[in-house]
């Protein structure tokens, strides 16, 4: 088995999920309501906005639009 050079980590198929790192732009209104939320759940703001994609995603309605 090789060794992984001093700071990376070794890469194995049990590592998952795969993880993917965003820049995402808001207006400064959401990202401030966004924030608030973090801060009252006492979890990070990436936390937050991972949790509403995930909502929105599992959300055929939300998809496609409808109001």
């Amino acid at each position: 088995m090789m060794k992984a050079k001093k700071g990376q980590t070794k890469s194995t198929k049990a590592q998952s999920p795969s993880w993917v790192r965003a820049s995402i732009s808001f207006p400064s209104d959401l990202y401030e309501t966004l924030d608030e939320i973090a801060k009252q759940k006492k979890v990070s703001l990436a936390w937050v906005v991972r949790d509403a994609a995930e909502r929105y995603v599992a959300d055929p309605a939300a998809r496609r639009g409808s109001s």
